[in-house]
């Protein structure tokens, strides 16, 4: 499973100084994000017809060095922690310009949310195991439900 997000800076998302905004970074971690769950069948479609969603409870973007107008981005996607059957999870992303240079870590808390019931739910056991199969970070948790 390919967790490296491609993408070209364009001017709407720069800002007064120049460089990739604050929101861009998240806006393009979600992107990243979408895409390799598209990738395990996890698409709108899906989500649709599961009646369930994404839902994130925390971002934390760290800023290293900036990103300036037109340089090509990669982001890797890797999952840091999830529970045994994916109903919570974190996510980090590391931003990477055009040169190598590392520019931003975003970490993500997330869960699944049950449309339907706007409460927080599990993904089905098909789905669940799936998830499971989303690149790891080496500090990786695995993390027992307790009952």
């Amino acid at each position: 499973m390919d967790n490296i997000f491609k993408s070209k800076v364009i001017w709407a998302q720069m800002d007064a100084n120049r460089h990739l905004r604050h929101s861009a970074y998240a806006d393009l971690a979600a992107q990243a994000r979408i895409e390799l769950l598209e990738a395990i069948n996890l698409n709108m479609e899906t989500f649709a017809k599961l009646k369930l969603g994404p839902i994130l409870f925390r971002e934390e973007l760290v800023y290293l060095r900036e990103i300036t107008g037109s340089q090509n981005i990669e982001i890797k996607t890797v999952m840091t922690k999830t529970r045994t059957d994916g109903s919570r999870w974190s996510i980090r992303h590391e931003v990477f310009r055009e040169d190598g240079i590392k520019s931003a870590i975003i970490n993500v808390d997330g869960a699944w949310l049950n449309m339907v019931d706007r409460k927080l739910t599990s993904l089905p056991e098909e789905y669940a195991g799936l998830f499971q199969q989303v690149p790891k970070s080496e500090d990786f948790i695995l993390e027992e439900i307790s009952k």
